[in-house]
């Protein structure tokens, strides 16, 4: 993880003032057909285009999928599709995370930087696989054993 170019708040201003909040166009990548909905082979397509190979691409496509597909469809039935909604990809933030994006998806500029400012001892800008497992490790929430989970995988 690095930080080459550090984001500007009248950036992150610009962007979120858009149709998509940052998380939504993160997230975008993984929709390759761009219908606004992300199925398991899309998931697996995705990590395929950044490097991963079979094996994780399969495992985080389904796990992600399964995993991610109820909470982004509040109200509607269940799937065997496994469908994520991009639209409410909000509502499946977990208490583990980092809080880089606020419960509406909008990236938080002073907790990305907070990352480094707490972790990054050997490089300023970069972390070591050390300090990111330090990292985190410091935002496990008790009792939060997804989150745990996914941060453990991934």
């Amino acid at each position: 993880m690095a930080m080459d170019d550090p984001i500007s708040l009248s950036d992150i201003e610009e962007i979120e003032n858009h149709e998509q909040n940052i998380l939504k166009k993160h997230v975008m990548f993984f929709d390759r057909n761009k219908d606004g909905i992300i199925y398991p082979s899309e998931t697996f397509q995705g990590f395929r285009a950044i490097g991963c190979g079979y094996l994780l691409s399969s495992f985080a496509a389904i796990f992600i999928n399964v995993g991610l597909s109820r909470k982004t469809r509040p109200g509607k039935s269940f799937s065997l599709h496994f469908p994520i909604e991009v639209e409410n990809i909000h509502l499946s933030k977990h208490g583990s995370d980092s809080g880089v994006y606020d419960k509406q998806g909008r990236f938080v500029p002073s907790k990305f930087e907070e990352i480094f400012v707490k972790h990054a001892k050997t490089h300023p800008n970069a972390l070591t696989s050390d300090e990111l497992k330090e990292f985190l490790k410091s935002n496990r929430e008790p009792k939060d054993y997804a989150g745990w989970y996914v941060k453990i995988i991934f």
